[in-house]
Formats: C-alpha cells, structure tokens, sequence
C-alpha cells in the first residue's frame, strides 16, 4: 500500500502540470481525495501478522531427534487415535512425532509433578529414566512452561501390563515468558486420567520433593 500511494503522488504531481487553467480546480478536488485515503491506509505490517491478531504460533515441520528403540518390556503396536492425541501441534506441546507401545511387563516410569495439584501426581507425562534437576533445564529438556506445573515433586511408578503408551521428542510450547524449542529428549505419554478412576500406573512412591534443592 505504501509503494502503490508513493506512485500516486507521483502521477498527480504530474497530472497538475498537464493541466489547463479551466481544469485545475476539478483536478484539485480528484488529487484531493486520492490523497486523503493514502492517508488513511494503515501501515504496512511484518509478513505473518494481520491486524488485530497475535503473532502466528511457530511452524516447525521437521523434529529435533527421534525416537527410542523399544525399551525393554514393550512392544511397538499401531494405535492412530492414541498417537493422535499425544502429538501437538508447534508451540501447543506433547509430543513432536511418537510411536506407540504396548506393555508386555510391568516397567518404571519417572513423573515431575505440582504438589498443590491434587491431580498432578497422576498425570499423562512420564519419562524412562529417573529426573535430574536443575528445575529449569529439565524445564526447557521436557517443553514444560512454568505455568503448567511447579516441577516440585517426583514420584516412581510402575506401568501395568497391557497399557499402551506413546514415546518421542517433544514439541515446541509457546508459554507466558517466550517460546520453549523442540527437543530430542524423548517423553512418555500414558493416557491417565484420574477424575475417572483411569490410570494405567500402579505401585506409585509417595511424591518426594524435587530436584533435591538444585534450582
């Protein structure tokens, strides 16, 4: 817009000097309003961005890193509508890409979680091997925002036989404080849910403050 107006006033600076005496008031009031709606166009913004809208969530295609073999006491099985509801979109979190698993014996999991959330210690991230602070770079390793959840309690439990789970990097999580990057440190997914009386981990260590006083 601001290219097309440059160009306009251009030509009516052109257009006046063509002009016979008889025509100028005519082609004052033409340059007039030409005028009045460049000065009126809004200003031309970044690409990405339409007025009145945030800024577009990130639109990574590729993942950063892969996916773990199948750990011992699983087995890989297709499963679409589970992987569906474990991979996120960029900047929503879950996972980055995932394959999925079935338990053919009962194995640890490791899950962070927020003591004052009555329903955290049983939620749907877990991890293979057993959490290690600092707080903040398990934050950004895991695409947790810090408005997610405290990060203040860690719990062991075991997955039951029969469960199925998703595993993969993790994706992108726009959150309040900026964007956390994709990572290849592959995640857990495990379809719990325990306001229904739904979980597929048993055996649970009571949850033990963390990451043992390291910030």
């Amino acid at each position: 817009m601001t290219v097309l107006c440059a160009s306009m006033r251009r030509k009516i600076h052109h257009f006046y000097k063509s002009q016979t005496a008889c025509n100028t008031t005519l082609a004052s009031a033409f340059a007039a309003l030409l005028l009045a709606a460049c000065a009126s166009a809004p200003p031309s913004l970044p690409p990405g961005l339409r007025p009145g809208l945030p800024p577009a969530l990130p639109t990574e295609t590729a993942c950063v890193g892969g996916i773990v073999s199948a750990p011992a006491g699983l087995a890989e099985v297709d499963d679409p509508d589970l992987l569906r509801s474990a991979v996120g979109a960029p900047g929503r979190g879950g996972l980055c890409s995932g394959k999925v698993f079935v338990a053919l014996a009962t194995m640890p999991l490791y899950r962070v979680w927020e003591g004052a959330g009555p329903d955290s210690a049983f939620g749907r991230w877990w991890t293979l091997i057993e959490p290690e602070g600092p707080r903040d770079a398990y934050r950004a390793a895991n695409a947790i925002c810090r408005e997610w959840s405290a990060l203040d309690r860690v719990s062991r439990c075991m997955l039951k036989t029969g469960a199925r789970v998703v595993i993969g990097p993790g994706q992108s999580a726009q959150c309040n404080a900026g964007l956390l990057a994709q990572s290849a440190v592959n995640q857990v997914y495990v379809p719990n849910d325990s306001r229904k009386g739904l979980l597929w981990v048993e055996q649970c260590t009571p949850g033990t403050p963390w990451p043992d006083g390291a910030r």
